[in-house]
């Protein structure tokens, strides 16, 4: 396919002050992945939420929050329960094609409700992680796992064994 450019994968999702074992998660696997590919996280403070909230204006403003962090050549793939899932070796394929493409990589993850409107429009893909609802949280450190995993398969390293 040709030589692949360098990426970065920009995760962009919903909260923030996460438990010290999801922030030691996330990170055992950010600091694995090499120049070539690069995965940081941005994380977007989650609108309060009470008992009378109105869920279509807290997801409007995380939405927009989250799109302010998007430049326009970016390409965005939302995770969301809408879509079929994919193994392993087809997310390797993905990510092959990602690096591809020579832009910047960004994965949207949306809080407790999932992602606003406006998000799942500017996707330029769907990711369904999961057929399980997740904890949002624990979605950043699978989500870090399963694109080591992919990225280990495309360059034969030991870690991924089928």
């Amino acid at each position: 396919m040709g030589r692949l450019t360098e990426v970065r994968i920009k995760l962009i999702a919903v909260g923030s002050k996460m438990p010290t074992w999801i922030v030691e998660g996330f990170t055992t696997y950010q600091k694995r992945f090499t120049r070539e590919l690069k995965l940081e996280l941005v994380e977007i403070p989650a609108q309060k939420r009470g008992k009378n909230a109105n869920i279509a204006r807290i997801l409007s403003k995380e939405g927009e929050a989250m799109l302010s962090m998007i430049a326009p050549q970016d390409y965005v793939v939302a995770l969301d329960l809408s879509h079929q899932q994919c193994t392993t070796p087809e997310l390797a394929r993905r990510l092959e094609q990602w690096q591809h493409r020579g832009q910047d990589l960004v994965l949207l993850v949306g809080g407790p409700e999932g992602l606003a409107p406006t998000c799942k429009q500017r996707a330029d893909q769907v990711w369904c992680l999961s057929a399980l609802t997740l904890p949002h949280p624990m979605v950043r450190v699978i989500v870090a796992e399963s694109l080591y995993r992919a990225w280990s398969l495309l360059n034969n390293h030991p870690y991924h064994r089928e």
